[in-house]
């Protein structure tokens, strides 16, 4: 039995996702032509109280895309020193906008409104770059899964509208972070101006983004979307996942932070541990004493078929998802118990 806790992107669809997504009605999504994929933008878009959204082939696009709409080149976007745009991205944001990051000193990949504040370059001093967006992820994934306090992202608000800055998040676990919060979709509509979704992590489907925003962001969306190359024909047969997914996988993510925190109170109790970080949601990162060395412990993991992830800097990780079974779990915690 392989037990593979890289990531919540390696989940299969199951049955009833595959059944819906051979039962999809599609047509030409380039002429905005396909029904499902139209349905799933409407409905995500309704679902933040945005009036538009649009689908992608992948969150990096999606993001990518988001800040083009917010910038122009030679700008300056405030993130945290954690932030996927600035991490995992491919250096995207310089090539794809000839923007710079400012980068936050966070905690766990979170800040306040007085460190953005603080990190505003003076719009009046034309030798430094113009700050025209901020960018926070939720949950964020070097940080943990951890998830951001809605008070704090509330007052970041305040602070870009004083300053006349965009507000934009990276939201490819944010479904962790609703169900483990108990916030609403509509909350950080109402906050954010875009925000990006994934359905291809937590959620179990094989592919796929959406953007959200209001019009006067979006109308540019769609072309940005084809200078990068995102345009797609009969993708309703991935939307229709997507359409599945929100009816059928949300709840079941509280599972996969049940799990988690299971793991990490095994891992707590380890002789061989010397500290695990918060556990929120479906991630656990720990760092190890000086029992094992990084690599000869994933290696031990590995003869016993179990996979999880080298962050570097001496950070491990392991993600739940969808795919990982309660046989599963159970093994692991006796294999994380016996070594």
């Amino acid at each position: 039995m392989k037990i593979d806790l890289r990531s919540d992107t390696i989940t299969k669809p199951s049955k009833g996702m595959l059944n819906a997504m051979m039962q999809a009605k599609v047509g030409d999504d380039v002429y905005k032509e396909d029904e499902t994929v139209n349905a799933l933008e409407a409905r995500v878009a309704k679902l933040f109280g945005k009036s538009h959204a649009l689908f992608f082939p992948s969150g990096t696009m999606a993001n990518q895309t988001a800040i083009k709409l917010h910038t122009n080149p030679g700008d300056q976007v405030i993130c945290d020193k954690y932030a996927h745009i600035y991490n995992y991205e491919g250096g995207g944001a310089s090539f794809n906008s000839g923007v710079s990051c400012k980068l936050i000193d966070g905690e766990r990949g979170m800040f306040t409104a007085k460190q953005v504040e603080d990190a505003i370059n003076p719009p009046d001093f034309y030798h430094s770059p113009l700050t025209t967006l901020v960018e926070i992820e939720n949950t964020t994934n070097k940080g943990g899964g951890a998830c951001w306090d809605f008070k704090e992202l509330q007052k970041i608000k305040k602070v870009c509208t004083a300053n006349n800055l965009g507000f934009h998040l990276d939201g490819a676990r944010l479904w962790n972070a609703l169900v483990a919060k108990e916030e609403t979709a509509k909350d950080y509509g109402e906050l954010f101006d875009t925000i990006s979704v994934c359905f291809s992590k937590g959620l179990g489907c094989p592919v796929g983004s959406v953007l959200i925003g209001d019009e006067h962001l979006m109308q540019n969306a769609i072309r940005i979307r084809k200078i990068l190359g995102g345009g797609m024909r009969q993708v309703g047969f991935l939307a229709a996942a997507g359409l599945y997914a929100l009816d059928h996988n949300i709840e079941m993510l509280k599972e996969d932070h049940k799990k988690a925190k299971e793991i990490a109170i095994v891992l707590e109790k380890a002789s061989y541990i010397n500290k695990v970080e918060t556990v929120e949601t479906n991630i656990v990162i720990f760092t190890l004493n000086d029992k094992y060395g990084d690599e000869a412990f994933l290696e031990l993991l590995k003869n016993k078929n179990i996979h999880i992830s080298n962050m570097g800097q001496g950070k491990l990780r392991i993600v739940t998802h969808l795919d990982y079974t309660s046989e599963m779990h159970d093994s692991l915690l006796n294999v994380l118990n016996l070594l």
